[in-house]
């Protein structure tokens, strides 16, 4: 089969033919239709990312959608023909979905929704783990909470948003004077990111401060969201909570912090069934149009300089949505 590799880091990525994988127990063999790019995939390549460093020669490629080829020993719930999409390689020892087939746990997938495109599916999985395990798993938003989501046009933000508003929260969401329609229309009050916290929570909860704040920004915003935390029982989450942070101004708001590693379970093969099943939540909002990707409208290919080129527009901060490449076998 034909695939893009990495040879090694900072260097030019390369299309060869590798041997087509075959499932193992507990695997699914998957023709793979479509591979999301994400920020992180570019880290990889360039090997500015420790903590998920692949080993080379490596297929990257952390999402994917395609139909299921063939099933492992031990394998329930899918069969040939299934259209499944997951968050399933790409990162550690796992290959990617950089390739015309791909052998995946099968704990990592799950059933496409009917009005799912290859397209859509490929670039929903990292973000909307990474969205529902902060917001879901750490923070327990529900009906009556309120939720600012920093970066609410972002990948994860856009998520954020949606889920938040699909589980009864009522949502506000910082960005940019130019994101403001985009988030509005995902039922979310817009925040101008230029406002001073100590405006805006006043503003919107008189002072209180949000039940969760969910920070997909990272660096100084993750500062101002411990200040934007609700007295006693606010809660806040970052999936960027990297770097040095004081934690003063949240204990002082007597208020909790969650940090977000949506890899922990390719990397260690710990919780991989929740990943699934946080998948297979995804699928039910897609299904009742709750849920809504937003795609790059730039069309990518199973070749080294077009991937190159997805890699550069996300490097660059010029895609204007969820990059993916559209992969042929």
């Amino acid at each position: 089969m034909q695939a893009i590799v990495l040879n090694a880091y900072g260097t030019p990525l390369v299309q060869q033919h590798i041997a087509r994988p075959v499932a193992g127990p507990g695997q699914v063999l998957v023709r793979v239709h479509a591979s999301g790019v994400n920020p992180l995939d570019t880290k990889i390549a360039a090997g500015k990312a420790d903590h998920a460093r692949a080993v080379l020669p490596a297929v990257l490629g952390i999402d994917m959608a395609g139909v299921v080829d063939s099933v492992g020993d031990g394998v329930e719930g899918y069969a040939p023909g299934d259209r499944v999409y997951g968050m399933t390689g790409g990162v550690g020892g796992v290959p990617g979905s950089l390739a015309e087939y791909a052998a995946v746990d099968a704990r990592l997938l799950a059933h496409m929704a009917g009005n799912m495109s290859m397209r859509e599916a490929a670039a929903l999985p990292l973000i909307f783990i990474t969205a529902w395990e902060g917001l879901v798993d750490r923070a327990r938003v529900g009906a009556g909470k309120t939720v600012l989501v920093h970066g609410g046009a972002g990948g994860v933000g856009h998520m954020a948003v949606q889920l938040s508003v699909a589980l009864g929260a009522s949502v506000h969401a910082t960005g940019s004077a130019s994101q403001r329609a985009s988030i509005e229309a995902m039922g979310a009050t817009f925040i101008d990111r230029d406002t001073a916290v100590e405006d805006y929570v006043q503003q919107h909860t008189g002072g209180a401060g949000f039940d969760v704040v969910y920070d997909t920004v990272g660096g100084t915003v993750l500062d101002l969201s411990f200040r934007a935390a609700r007295r006693y029982h606010g809660h806040v989450v970052s999936c960027l909570g990297w770097g040095t942070h004081a934690l003063a101004p949240l204990s002082f708001r007597a208020a909790t912090y969650s940090g977000v590693f949506t890899l922990l379970p390719l990397l260690t093969g710990e919780g991989r069934a929740n990943h699934g099943a946080i998948l297979r939540e995804a699928s039910v909002l897609v299904a009742a149009g709750k849920l809504k990707v937003m795609l790059d409208p730039t069309r990518y290919t199973l070749n080294p300089h077009s991937v190159s080129a997805a890699h550069r527009a996300l490097a660059e901060r010029t895609a204007g949505g969820k990059v993916v490449v559209e992969i042929t076998a």
